[in-house]
């Protein structure tokens, strides 16, 4: 009677599991077609195919680096596409669209009632993604919590859903991209050097457009065609000055800012040569500049405390031991506390109220 009781109830569970896949695998093929923006001749951008050449067949982990706007889903979508698993479910995650809080039941699903709101069960994107790809987009956006959830699937091929009991295995190719320096990340605890580590199997670094000018007439003709399909106009050709124009500016948002300058073009466009206002580039920064060091670093050590915090939350104040906030973060003991004392961080204000008040009162015996 067991095994009659389990055969009812895996269908259910097979069904549930289809319907959600179908989704994902509707939305892989409707946005397929952009795996062909992909085009130029410049040697950068064909090193960049022949890694994803090699590394497709493979089930290894791939960690895409490069700007914003440089490409990165694409060429995620390219590796899956060239896969064993291109027949699969592509699932796409933006990590740093997703609240904080809400990242771990988004990747990983939940149970009825593991918080509030949670209603009924939902699968998550490794579920949608089972015997296909995962592609988390700007990854270094994880809270630390997150990360090490992601590291047990890439070494145990494993997890839980949020309020669950019970692991659940999967068999999901993880592709990962980023805009940030992880290694610096690193360095300032804000991401675990073992998730890095497993991630970065097979590191490929998209170049920005301002490296790969060559590809730029190609990718406006491209576009310019696209754009001009989709508006039902008819544009026979580029005006010289324009593809000038295109081919000199420095493009700080990459293959992004051009498609969008195009496509206004085309809207603008009255005749049947393609012509962009200059002016529509000059009142856009030229370059990307760095932000001041000021800045990052403000920026970083504010994402630092908070994670360090979020940590002595969670092991009630402890520094050390296997619940403690090190442990949690990945970190030595003495580098959580150097970075405590640095960060001017209270552990006190973590602790239990009535722990801190025992310690209170021996001190002032003391005293």
């Amino acid at each position: 009677m067991a095994s009659a009781a389990i055969f009812i109830v895996d269908p259910q569970q097979s069904q549930e599991r289809l319907q959600h896949e179908n989704l994902a695998l509707r939305d892989g093929i409707d946005r397929a077609p952009m795996c062909d923006e992909i085009v130029g001749p410049s040697a950068a951008l064909k090193r960049v195919l022949s890694l994803v050449s090699k590394v497709a067949p493979t089930d290894a982990s791939v960690l895409i680096t490069g700007e914003t706007g440089t490409g990165k889903e694409l060429v995620a979508r390219a590796i899956h596409r060239r896969s064993r698993r291109s027949s699969r479910a592509f699932v796409s995650v933006n990590c740093a669209a997703i609240p904080r809080d809400l990242i771990a039941s988004e990747l990983f699903g939940h149970e009825k009632g593991s918080f509030t709101g949670a209603l009924q069960r939902r699968l998550g994107r490794f579920e949608l993604a089972e015997g296909g790809t995962i592609f988390l987009d700007e990854v270094g956006e994880l809270p630390v919590e997150t990360q090490i959830a992601l590291l047990r699937v890439l070494q145990e091929h494993e997890f839980e859903r949020v309020g669950g009991t019970r692991s659940i295995q999967t068999n999901v190719r993880v592709i990962a991209a980023t805009n940030r320096n992880l290694q610096a990340a690193i360095s300032t605890g804000t991401f675990r050097s073992d998730l890095y580590y497993r991630l970065n199997v097979f590191p490929i670094e998209m170049p920005p457009l301002r490296e790969r000018r060559e590809d730029i007439p190609v990718l406006v003709e491209y576009f310019v065609d696209h754009c001009a399909r989709k508006a039902g106009k008819n544009i026979q050709g580029i005006t010289k000055e324009s593809l000038d124009l295109l081919r000199s500016y420095p493009w700080p948002g990459n293959i992004r800012e051009l498609q969008n300058v195009i496509e206004r073009s085309v809207i603008m466009c009255e005749t049947e040569n393609f012509s962009v206002d200059k002016t529509w580039l000059a009142q856009q920064p030229l370059a990307t500049e760095p932000k001041t060091p000021l800045d990052l670093s403000e920026k970083l050590a504010a994402e630092e405390k908070g994670m360090i915090e979020a940590a002595l939350r969670e092991s009630a104040g402890r520094v050390f031991g296997p619940s403690g906030a090190a442990t949690k973060l990945g970190i030595a003991r003495s580098t959580l506390e150097s970075k405590i004392r640095s960060l001017k961080i209270s552990k006190n204000s973590f602790k239990p109220f009535a722990e801190t008040l025992s310690r209170r009162s021996c001190l002032e015996s003391v005293q």
